[in-house]
């Protein structure tokens, strides 16, 4: 379970640059509090968002797109996976 502080989100950003994203915060309409961008790697995050919905929001893009474990330290790597675990357990 992810807990919800500024130091999870800043993980979650660490592990989605590590693997060649770019994380926006930018103002916007979505309600998902995130959106990828089509074809690029560019994940932005609506900004107005309150801090759940934006780990949340990462958290879940982070196990859906493809992310190279070889880019990743050790604990980046552990930190992955057990975000992939934690969606398998729900």
């Amino acid at each position: 379970m992810l807990t919800m502080t500024n130091h999870t989100l800043e993980k979650l950003e660490l592990l989605l640059k590590s693997s060649g994203y770019k994380v926006r915060y930018e103002k916007g309409n979505f309600k998902t509090g995130a959106c990828l961008l089509q074809n690029s790697k560019v994940v932005m995050v609506n900004k107005f968002a309150n801090l759940e919905s934006k780990i949340a929001a990462v958290a879940e893009l982070a196990r859906t797109v493809e992310i190279d474990y070889n880019l990743l330290d050790e604990k980046q790597a552990a930190f992955l996976h057990q975000l992939k675990q934690t969606q398998l357990q729900l």
